[in-house]
């Protein structure tokens, strides 16, 4: 079976820096100073209503470079403690953000209508209907319009794509752990040099057919806990650099 290419890459195992929290600088976005021709890309996903460790590596990334646009692939508010929070967070950063499976659920799914089977699926059930109380039905509503995918053009004329899961398949998420024929079969006919997404909660860069797919991790529930990843990608005329990292939760 066929394996893909993995980016070259330095750090901490898996190929990612871990950081730790440093003073900020001035300027929320990249400074003046260190912009160039180009656009840099700060991109997370799978927050799950972790609105302290969303903030922290907001603050991690703004002073290890800054950015100049933040891009989140979805899974936003569930199940975590500070969903509105959350929300509010991604709307003063002006956040481009795509839909992930749990966000369609949360705006299509009538909490009082559904039956718990265990203890388990009730506590989630009960944490459904306070997380409908906290935000209310207007950000309910906004959370079922948020488009499936999004994509942005590159300097060589070709795009980047942003998705929750994969372009076949939005139920469906790349993985490190799948084959090449498998990731050739979730890319099917998409166009797109460059793939970004999340779903996984496992940080990956990989080359795939001529088809970049970077998996950019998760904030809110990264494998194990304690830290939250990001994903720093450069666009210029020389072509596409990407940087991952993860940050100690405090």
């Amino acid at each position: 079976m066929k394996r893909r290419a993995a980016f070259p890459r330095e750090g901490a195992p898996y190929g990612l820096s871990t950081l730790r929290p440093k003073p900020l600088q001035s300027g929320g976005a990249r400074r003046a100073a260190v912009r160039d021709s180009g656009m840099r890309f700060l991109c997370v996903s799978d927050i799950h209503g972790h609105a302290d460790a969303l903030r922290l590596v907001l603050d991690v990334a703004r002073a290890h470079s800054g950015w100049d646009k933040l891009i989140v692939c979805g899974d936003l508010l569930f199940p975590g403690p500070k969903p509105l929070e959350t929300w509010k967070l991604l709307l003063d950063e002006q956040a481009l953000v795509t839909q992930g499976l749990l966000d369609r659920a949360i705006a299509t799914l009538e909490p009082e209508s559904l039956t718990a089977r265990t203890d388990a699926e009730q506590a989630r059930l009960d944490r459904l209907l306070e997380l409908h109380e906290q935000l209310g039905e207007l950000i309910v509503m906004r959370l079922g319009k948020l488009p499936e995918t999004a994509r942005l053009p590159l300097e060589d004329d070709s795009e980047m794509l942003i998705l929750h899961g994969s372009p076949m398949d939005r139920t469906e998420c790349f993985s490190p752990e799948l084959s090449e024929d498998e990731m050739v079969a979730l890319i099917g006919d998409e166009t797109a040099r460059l793939i970004v997404c999340g779903g996984s909660h496992v940080a990956f860069d990989w080359a795939v057919e001529g088809t970049r797919v970077v998996g950019v991790g998760s904030v809110g529930e990264a494998p194990g806990g304690g830290y939250a990843h990001y994903t720093l990608i450069e666009t210029s005329s020389f072509g596409v650099t990407v940087e991952q990292h993860t940050v100690e939760l405090e």
